[in-house]
């Protein structure tokens, strides 16, 4: 029997975002997001017209959350703060019952000896910046390095981890290319201009978190999709999955590590005639502010094909210059639509080790959502959730022999604690080592996986 034996300072734990789980409360002061105001425009979009004010009650609950983390074996959580909660307007006056909620939340998972990862930025844009353009504006990028130097000051005694943003490509791709976050158009233009300031943000409020001389780190949450060609034999198909991967990772990935943009992106954005904005001393930013950290959220590979069907000639996509490969046979999360390939999880840590200098990393989201998961509550009240465990186990194991090979990866992170709202999918997919009974009052029930991920944690490793 094979054993998987993880270092004695390993983080276990899994990671949540504050617009998913903490709820919208009245009196709690909070302003809106995207993603409240899209909701009250477009209920309709939402699956089961489950708003972000249903999430999983954690504004009331997070002591109760803490335990259930405790229970569940984690010695490390991330969630993210609100910038439209601490902040309303994005840029205006500070919210005190936010800084209050803040600070109990992060006391209480000290007090129960887990270390709070704090993230700053969840694809949470405050609704009243959002109105001036969002990160389309240069006016956004210095309200959220406001926001995250207040963030530092007022939690950075405690918070050892924080990171600038979590999956910034997201917020490229739904927002304004494929139209499934707020504002949902279709402009490359656009796209790459929000993609360059969220770079440049990141790096900037890096500056402002070492001007403080803090005894913490600072990374960002990057969601890696390995770009695999259909044939690796075959030149163009090569060539593709280079131009893929530099549009949805290295485009974030190359500036967080090496201060730089990937040059296929830069040839390919100055041949379209769509250089972003910018001012004379921001490459130097970039350049001298990258992270400490990386955080690696793993789902899922690409697989990519040379161009084969017509492009548009009047709406320029990144997808003109690639298209996906429906492998055959592959295994698959039919409720997600999403491939499951373990050893995506494996190469990527090999990527960074051998590209990246090998960056202190870890996996900080790695999950599978679930449809319909009441099927399988047991009379007794408990949820077998085997399907989970074996998605957990088998990525871990490429995790392990990632390790033993060398790389530079510190600990791993399931999405998610506590069942929470997803988006537009609200509560379709459940991804949690612990259940949420939406209907009656977020009644929580720990999992076949939770125990199992309590196990693992304390024995640090777990048999084949």
């Amino acid at each position: 029997m094979m054993k998987y034996n993880f270092p004695k300072d390993f983080w276990w734990g899994s990671a949540v975002s504050g617009p998913q789980t903490e709820g919208v409360f009245p009196g709690d002061n909070k302003g809106d997001s995207t993603w409240d105001y899209w909701y009250k425009q477009k209920p309709e979009l939402f699956f089961d017209q489950v708003g972000p004010e249903k999430t999983s009650y954690t504004y009331l609950r997070f002591k109760e959350d803490v335990q259930l983390l405790k229970e569940t074996g984690h010695n490390s959580f991330r969630t993210s703060i609100q910038w439209s909660r601490l902040i309303p307007t994005g840029d205006g006056e500070v919210n005190q019952d936010a800084v209050r909620f803040y600070n109990e939340y992060i006391d209480e998972l000290i007090a129960n000896d887990i270390e709070p990862f704090i993230n700053l930025y969840h694809f949470d844009m405050p609704m009243s910046l959002m109105e001036k353009g969002g990160w389309e504006s240069r006016a956004t990028v210095e309200a959220y390095v406001r926001y995250a130097k207040i963030c530092f000051e007022l939690f950075g005694d405690r918070v050892k981890k924080w990171f600038t943003n979590n999956e910034p490509i997201v917020p490229v791709e739904g927002g304004y290319l494929y139209q499934f976050h707020y504002p949902a158009i279709v402009d490359l233009r656009k796209a790459i201009q929000v993609g360059y300031h969220e770079n440049l943000a990141s790096a900037m409020a890096i500056s402002a978190y070492r001007q403080l001389n803090l005894d913490g780190e600072i990374g960002i949450i990057l969601n890696l999709t390995p770009s695999y060609p259909r044939d690796v034999n075959n030149p163009e198909d090569v060539k593709a999955s280079i131009i893929c991967d530099a549009f949805f990772n290295r485009s974030f990935l190359d500036p967080a590590i090496k201060g730089t943009f990937p040059q296929e992106l830069i040839d390919i954005v100055k041949e379209l005639g769509m250089l972003p904005e910018y001012e004379a001393n921001d490459l130097d930013i970039i350049k001298e502010n990258t992270v400490d950290l990386l955080g690696v959220n793993y789902y899922h590979p690409r697989r990519v094909k040379a161009k084969e069907t017509p492009k548009n000639p009047l709406i320029p996509m990144p997808d003109d210059y690639f298209d996906m490969y429906d492998m055959p046979n592959k295994k698959m999360n039919p409720y997600r639509g999403w491939e499951i390939y373990e050893r995506g999880v494996y190469d990527l840590l090999i990527n960074l080790r051998d590209n990246y200098g090998n960056i202190p990393c870890f996996i900080s989201e790695n999950g599978m959502g679930v449809e319909n998961e009441a099927r399988f509550i047991k009379e007794d009240g408990s949820i077998e959730d085997g399907y989970r465990i074996d998605f957990v186990a088998g990525h871990l194991r490429y995790v392990h022999d990632a390790l033993q090979e060398g790389s530079n990866v510190k600990g791993y992170h399931m999405w998610t604690a506590i069942d929470n709202w997803s988006w537009t999918n609200a509560y379709k997919n459940r991804y949690g080592f612990v259940s949420v009974d939406i209907d009656n009052e977020g009644k929580r029930t720990i999992k076949k996986s939770g125990h199992w991920f309590k196990t693992v944690a304390d024995n640090n490793g777990f048999d084949n």
